[in-house]
């Protein structure tokens, strides 16, 4: 009867034990988005494995469930979401997957300062969900996620910490480098629109707001009657430069810039390409420039119009 009362708590023992307490197993972590494959990446380094929830190559925003995917769920340890409103399909996987409540999930933007989107849905407020492509509320998604990955694996608590003080300087110091190059530009007034509603975070990080946005919602064209409102509103507010997705028809941005000979700049929404450990170092910072080329863009041609 001893004998098998201490099998009994040795079962129990291996049932209850946290994720990754282990040592002789590596975390399989779960990511939803491209940007937290780049995050952990950075803040496990080879302590764990980081497995993307779905493809390379497919739109987030109206992605359907594949049976690999739910295959897939069902071997993690653990799974870093937004949960705001980019990765809806997250949820539906787990629960194809019998997942839900059976394993953490990492909010990553329960401690970020959200954005909130004018109106409701189905009378809830709505927030940006667009926080990764800022480089302050990215920082902070990585301070959770580190901190909650140290609670599911404290042997591998250490390592992750400097992991993530490591990441976080070099994220910090690339921003300093950008905002450097603005920081003496004196009274800067920047007007620009935004073809989808998802870069206020990164335009925040300069003190800027978007004057227009030209997606009615985003996958959304815009009718002939909706864009003729937009031109018109940017001929208005004097715009001066609009940030375009690199996937957007060209026909829209065409058209734009024929009738207001408004500037066009590319900006990243960092969902999109392969999942690698400095993707999101390589689509911030490529945002950050053409961000800062364009203020002194018009700066400049704002100096030269005054003289």
């Amino acid at each position: 009867m001893i004998r098998i009362y201490l099998l009994a708590m040795v079962l129990l023992c291996m049932l209850v034990s946290p994720a990754g307490a282990d040592s002789g197993k590596r975390l399989r972590i779960g990511i939803t988005l491209h940007p937290y494959y780049s995050f952990v990446v950075n803040i496990v380094g080879d302590r764990a494995e980081v497995v993307p929830l779905i493809g390379e190559g497919f739109n987030p925003h109206n992605y359907r469930p594949q049976p690999a995917d739910i295959k897939r769920c069902m071997t993690l340890d653990v799974l870093v979401v937004n949960g705001i409103g980019h990765d809806e399909f997250a949820t539906e996987i787990l629960r194809a997957a019998n997942m839900e409540g059976r394993i953490p999930v990492i909010q990553s933007n329960k401690d970020v300062s959200l954005i909130p989107v004018s109106g409701t849905l189905d009378g809830k407020k709505i927030v940006n969900p667009h926080t990764f492509v800022s480089v302050t509320a990215s920082i902070q998604q990585i301070y959770t996620i580190s901190k909650e990955l140290q609670k599911l694996d404290p042997d591998n608590a250490q390592e992750y910490r400097e992991n993530t003080r490591k990441y976080v300087r070099k994220l910090r110091r690339m921003k300093a480098e950008y905002m450097q190059r603005v920081a003496d530009l004196p009274g800067l007034d920047f007007r620009c629109a935004t073809i989808h509603g998802g870069y206020d975070y990164l335009l925040q990080e300069f003190g800027l707001q978007v004057t227009a946005v030209i997606e009615p919602g985003h996958g959304l064209k815009p009718s002939a009657s909706q864009l003729a409102k937009t031109i018109e509103k940017i001929r208005k507010l004097g715009v001066e430069v609009v940030f375009t997705e690199m996937n957007f028809p060209d026909k829209y941005v065409d058209t734009i810039h024929a009738e207001t000979g408004v500037r066009i700049r590319h900006l990243s929404h960092l969902t999109s390409g392969a999942y690698t450990a400095d993707s999101f170092e390589k689509g911030i910072r490529a945002n950050l420039k053409a961000l800062v080329d364009a203020l002194i863009e018009a700066y400049q041609l704002r100096q030269g119009e005054a003289s």
